[in-house]
């Protein structure tokens, strides 16, 4: 229809106003269907003004279909419109036309305006497109990607059929350029074409593409009219594309110097040398590629930073963590050096840390120089290394590589002027046979590094069960211990008392206080299993003094129940060779209004013997201020009855193990009955502890034991049950 049924009829002479505004007007006659168009309008539409001339010939044969289908419904029913369509020419490219007509129904002619919107068009082509290819651009990681993400966006929002990137290379000491990533439509056969580009390596100022890098300046090419020595444009002739535009990639460096990572070439199969959306875009394209390369620099520093360790240059311990997971992942056979340098410390406690970073970073250099291809060095922390072999490596390279971390270790480190020795201790894990994932990998080689420091250091040792075991003891040694100091604070802690009574009517002469812990969950945590992990450690004393304390808050309710009773607390080495001990057992019960005396301390012969210098004085004092004093596990030590004759002690406990035998095992019934002696004729008080049968007691009041402590007279009882035990009692 737009091409048979509207002639041109003679042109209508243009208003000033028109054409300083740009405005075309045209009018119809609805019937005849004959357009009338003024200077400016045929202008817009690339027409000239002869009667009976044709203007559809200029409009994109996309857009055809919707302006006949507009005009059409113009002439038919005079209904208002707006179109927008595209017109092409030779010597003004591809332009947007605005067509607008004002409603005529009733009227047999219908008029409206006709505006070149091609700058606004353009405009937001170019807003659409940057916002398109900074969210593209959005968590590209490298710069070969975001060139190729570039390429494939203007070929689609631009109407190119083909694009190519053309980045710099050195080979053999000349730069040139070769294509690294290529778009292009599948409506044509680039096979040949594409094929020739990957051959091609282009020197400076060869072909189009050359000249772009050499002179740094856009240019386009009509491949219909290329001269003769332009190959590439010749093959992309035959490839049916006919216009092409190549612009060079540049970014400014850090240092403000400018750089060209390359020349970007898109081809189009239709003619587009005026058309100006591309070139309008291509100092976009190139800042937008500096902003990437910029964020992509600033990313692989931080990248860097995040991955390694800042004194050694080695990866840190969250990479190398990383690094195992992968590996683990992958499935091969390899095995993992846990490195651990001894005898570090004291260079930092005689040079300074300056010293030992010495150290660490010469060490650090003698790992990664020995480190095979595929090997991983990272540097975990403090004076631990760690050493992952590449997969395959078999167990006699393993140990060679081992032996030559032991040897790195002992070469001697130089600082300013002094030579430094030092050694490391190994461990190794292997995987999968001693692990299935990284956490148990780690723990195997840790385990193995600490079999190494146990048995004298400078050594290699392989993961084994037993060595793990001896580690998770200590590690449960250390959570007990934390647990331990918990307790404490959430008051976790309570006392049990176990009666000592006279052996011959039965009556309750002393207790023992007994410290117990229930959790908070409910169990109850045996002594046995606490006490030893506590006295390893300065926590025994904080639990002796809060023994201590409690014991003189319930004094007063136990001696209202049982008259002149006396407690038996006992004392650990490190609280009893504390000089400060009297002065603060003093403080307690002189806060607690307690006399001294109710209180008897025990303590075991080894305690005493061990440091008996320094013992004396303390339980010498001791007795002064009117605490007494027991030897408690009698007979299981060391003590001579020399020394035992200078001791301040009142009484004496007969351990449990010799009453076991008692009395069918004749030995056991001769140390009992020469300790039982013993006290007497030293005149001590005697309690037999772990009474627990009638036969028991029969031998003990036979050969004159006054006191017995044990589950027979009475088992461990809490404050409350003791007391209403006793209370049974007495009716």
């Amino acid at each position: 229809m737009v091409n048979n049924v509207l002639p041109l009829r003679p042109a209508v002479p243009a208003d000033p106003i028109d054409e300083i505004a740009g405005l075309g007007r045209w009018s119809m006659v609805r019937a005849g269907a004959h357009m009338s168009l003024s200077t400016v309008a045929l202008r817009l539409l690339g027409a000239d003004g002869a009667a009976g001339g044709r203007w559809a010939g200029a409009v994109v044969a996309e857009d055809m279909a919707g302006l006949a289908a507009v005009l059409a419904d113009i002439g038919e029913h005079g209904t208002a419109a707006d179109c927008e369509f595209r017109v092409i020419e030779p010597e003004q490219g591809i332009r947007w036309l605005r067509l607008q007509a004002l409603a005529a129904e009733g009227r047999p002619v219908a008029c409206g305006l006709l505006t070149d919107i091609t700058a606004v068009k353009r405009a937001a082509m170019r807003e659409r497109f940057n916002f398109a290819l900074t969210r593209y651009l959005i968590g590209t990681d490298t710069f070969d990607e975001a060139v190729y993400k570039i390429i494939h966006l203007v070929c689609e929002e631009l109407g190119w059929d083909w694009g190519a990137f053309w980045a710099r290379e050195r080979g053999g000491g000349v730069e040139t350029l070769r294509c690294r990533h290529v778009w292009h439509t599948a409506d044509r056969d680039y096979s040949a074409f594409r094929s020739a580009a990957a051959a091609l390596a282009i020197r400076p100022g060869e072909g189009p593409v050359g000249q772009t890098w050499l002179t740094g300046q856009a240019q386009w090419v009509d491949t219909g009219a290329a001269q003769a020595g332009m190959a590439r444009v010749h093959a992309a002739q035959r490839c049916g594309l006919q216009s092409g535009f190549f612009f060079p990639v540049t970014y400014a460096a850090a240092d403000g110097s400018v750089h060209c990572a390359g020349v970007l070439e898109f081809f189009s199969a239709a003619p587009r040398q005026r058309e100006a959306q591309l070139p309008g875009l291509a100092e976009s394209i190139s800042a937008l590629i500096a902003q990437t390369a910029q964020r992509m620099v600033q990313q692989e520093r931080v990248r860097v930073l995040a991955q390694t360790d800042e004194l050694t240059g080695l990866f840190n311990r969250a990479h190398f963590h990383v690094l195992l997971d992968a590996a683990c992942e992958a499935g091969g056979e390899f095995g993992l050096l846990y490195i651990d340098l001894d005898q570090f410390k004291p260079i930092n406690d005689g040079f300074g840390h300056a010293a030992g970073n010495e150290v660490l970073r010469q060490f650090a250099g003698r790992l990664r120089q020995l480190a095979p291809a595929g090997a991983v060095a990272a540097r975990l922390g403090g004076d631990e290394f760690a050493l992952m072999a590449p997969a395959g490596l078999g167990e006699a390279a393993l140990d060679a590589l081992a032996g030559a971390v032991l040897e790195a270790a002992r070469t001697r480190f130089s600082y300013m002027g002094h030579e430094l020795s030092v050694s490391a201790s190994i461990g190794i894990g292997l995987f999968p046979r001693h692990a299935s994932d990284t956490a148990q990998l780690l723990h195997a080689a840790d385990a193995a590094m600490y079999v190494s420091k146990r048995n004298g250091r400078n050594l290699v040792s392989y993961f084994s069960p037993d060595g793990d075991t001896q580690q998770c003891a200590a590690a449960a040694q250390l959570l007990m211990l934390s647990a331990l100091q918990d307790a404490l604070q959430r008051d976790e802690f309570f006392l049990e008392y176990q009666p000592i009574c006279d052996a011959q009517d039965g009556s309750v002469v002393a207790l023992e206080a007994l410290i117990r812990w229930r959790k908070a969950d409910g169990s109850v945590v045996p002594p046995d299993q606490f006490i030893p992990v506590a006295e390893q450690s300065r926590l025994i004393v904080l639990i002796g003094r809060w023994v201590i304390e409690q014991v003189c808050r319930d004094l007063p309710l136990l001696r209202a129940s049982l008259p002149g009773v006396r407690v038996h607390v006992n004392m650990a080495a490190p609280e009893f060779l504390d000089s400060d001990l009297p002065r603060e057992l003093v403080a307690i019960t002189s806060a607690a209004g307690i006399d001294p005396g109710q209180l008897c301390l025990e303590l075991t012969e080894g305690v005493v013997m061990q440091r008996i210098e320094k013992a004396v004085p303390i339980m010498t004092e001791l007795v002064r201020l009117g605490f007494e004093i027991g030897l408690d596990d009698f007979g299981m030590g060391y003590s001579s009855l020399s020394l035992l004759k200078a001791l301040p002690v009142s009484s004496l406990k007969i351990d449990r193990y010799f009453l076991q035998g008692v009395p069918h095992q004749r030995d056991d019934c001769a140390v009992v009955r020469s300790i039982i002696d013993l006290g007497r004729n030293m005149k001590l008080r005697v309690i037999a502890e772990g009474v627990e049968t009638d036969a028991h007691l029969g031998f003990l009041r036979q050969f004159g034991c006054a006191l017995i402590q044990g589950y027979l007279p009475g088992r461990p009882m809490p404050l409350a049950g003791l007391l209403a035990w006793n209370q049974l009692l007495s009716r």
